[in-house]
């Protein structure tokens, strides 16, 4: 078959390319959060779905999960595992977002820097966003291509 849809979607470039997107972006996010975790930490209190026993536990560790899924795809180390658990993470937002949207409310939603009062409340686009992310941790995990480009001879 030569179809040209295939030809695109089977390129190892073009995987490289979707995997250091959704690694920078997760980099990025996390950064601000492991800076200020009390600030994360008041951002998912305001979510109002989790036990607030758990809140601190999930400001410290999520930034830090962040960081280390998103420099695997950035790296290619085992990048099928990292998009997985960035899949997970995102596949929570979007729940937490869609809940919180059907209630009404609106604040900060905690996805990038989290300076008081830099983020705008989140809407029906930030939606939109995690799903295009989501995706593209879909393609990631599921390229089969045997010549995945990395730094490393572990990508599989």
């Amino acid at each position: 078959m030569n179809n040209p849809l295939l030809k695109i979607l089977t390129s190892s470039w073009v995987e490289l390319v979707a995997r250091w997107i959704l690694g920078a972006t997760f980099i990025y996010a996390s950064y601000s959060k492991i800076l200020a975790p009390a600030v994360f930490a008041k951002i998912i209190y305001g979510y109002d779905l989790f036990p607030a026993i758990l809140i601190n536990l999930f400001a410290i560790t999520l930034p830090f999960i962040e960081l280390i899924a998103g420099l695997a795809l950035l790296v290619g180390v085992y990048p099928r595992s990292a998009a997985l658990i960035i899949n997970a993470m995102l596949l929570a937002f979007i729940i937490s977002l869609s809940i919180n949207i059907i209630r009404g409310h609106e604040f900060d939603c905690g996805c990038f820097a989290i300076d008081a009062g830099s983020q705008a409340t989140f809407s029906g686009p930030l939606l939109i966003r995690d799903f295009f992310y989501f995706a593209l941790g879909i393609y990631v995990f599921l390229f089969r291509n045997s010549r995945r480009l990395c730094l490393t001879a572990t990508a599989k």
